[in-house]
């Protein structure tokens, strides 16, 4: 076992946790270290490129061909925090686009009907090379020999003036961090399943933490990837509701100056698509796609499923026959006992406007650093410098 001394840990390297080392730094912080269980950044923030190949966010691939697997859309217009970062960060957005007729498929056996589109108010707007490019800048932003990988925290110790935080690798490898505080920037349901805590959280915060729904847990989305977008040609928007199925809602996932896409929710319980071979699920979604945009979509250049019900490091057995939902945001730390003053939830799930959201994340993690600097401000701790 090895023994490491810092400051701050944090717990998750999606985007909560990505942007509260991120905001430290800025305060010239820098006695910290971001522990990520996945060998890759962003957490429910990834992306394939066009040839349908996982992009890593840990790398200086650059390329803005690439197609959300996870959250998708932002709106400026009262999300002003988040498009405030993602003007200092210096990225692009653009519009969903909308434009068009949809089609609705009211059952299997039906015909498929065309009727005028929804056009969303305020309208959901997109990062340019997806939102994987949040990942991106924020890494670019953040010290890397603060950051590890490969670091699944499994058992956080209280002691009289410090945390223990115990991470392993895949190999078996295991590794305690000595730190003041600890954030925790994963869903309160996730961490309250796999992370022990020594002594046990207050009963009524543990009781939270696990009813709270861990957003896009119970979710599948299905990407199809082609050349051209042939739907609009035919004065379609992409956008598409079924209750044949399996996708239950379809939009057009294209990437402004790259491919072009296609991506559903997977209306099937998780419960239920798990025992369905992942090729036969595909091949599904391929004939539905015909049925209801032409022959062509059935002919993508790359596909994939990505189903988080099924992902150990965002979903939880409770979570498989979730109901999908905004949960509201529990408490994000103990008001007494043991853990209180040094531990501080700021996944997105903690966020008072937006839980679940990427706007929910971002103030979840600005709430947690101002709560951890006021503080450190109030006691007889030494400020927090590097």
């Amino acid at each position: 076992m090895t023994m490491q001394t810092t400051r701050i840990v944090i717990v998750g390297a999606g985007l909560s946790g990505l942007y509260a080392a991120y905001l430290l730094q800025r305060q010239g912080i820098d006695d910290f270290v971001v522990l990520e269980a996945r060998d890759d950044l962003g957490g429910r923030i990834a992306s394939i490129n066009a040839m349908g190949q996982a992009v890593s966010h840990a790398s200086m691939d650059s390329s803005i061909d690439r197609f959300d697997l996870g959250p998708t859309w932002f709106w400026p217009s009262y999300q002003q925090e988040l498009d405030q970062i993602v003007d200092a960060l210096g990225l692009e957005r653009f519009e969903q686009f909308e434009a068009g007729d949809m089609v609705v498929e009211r059952s299997y056996e039906g015909s498929v009907v065309r009727m005028r589109g929804y056009v969303n108010s305020p309208p959901s707007m997109r990062l340019v090379g997806g939102m994987g490019m949040l990942v991106d800048a924020l890494r670019r932003n953040v010290n890397p020999q603060r950051i590890a990988t490969g670091q699944a925290v499994r058992r956080l110790r209280k002691h009289d003036s410090h945390v223990e935080v115990e991470s392993h690798t895949a190999n078996g490898a295991v590794t305690t961090w000595r730190a003041e505080h600890v954030l925790l920037a994963l869903p309160p349901r996730l961490l309250e399943n796999t992370i022990d805590f020594e002594p046990v959280l207050p009963a009524e915060l543990a009781r939270q933490w696990k009813a709270t729904a861990t957003w896009m847990a119970p979710h599948a989305k299905y990407i199809a990837i082609y050349d051209t977008p042939f739907w609009r040609e035919q004065g379609l928007s992409g956008e598409a509701r079924s209750a044949g199925g399996p996708l239950g809602e379809i939009h057009d996932a294209s990437m402004l100056g790259g491919s072009s896409a296609l991506f559903g929710f997977i209306g099937v319980p998780a419960s239920i698509r798990g025992q369905i071979p992942n090729e036969t699920l595909r091949e599904l979604c391929r004939e539905q796609l015909a049925r209801m945009f032409g022959p062509v979509a059935a002919m993508p250049k790359a596909e994939l499923i990505k189903d988080w019900a099924y992902d150990p490091y965002t979903a939880t057995r409770a979570d498989a026959n979730a109901v999908s939902q905004h949960a509201a945001a529990p408490s994000a730390s103990a008001s007494s006992g043991p853990w209180q003053g040094c531990l501080t939830g700021i996944g997105s799930e903690w966020s008072p406007q937006f839980p679940g959201y990427l706007a929910g994340a971002v103030e979840a993690a600005r709430l947690g650093v101002q709560a951890l600097n006021a503080r450190v401000a109030a006691s007889t701790l030494s400020p927090l410098r590097s």
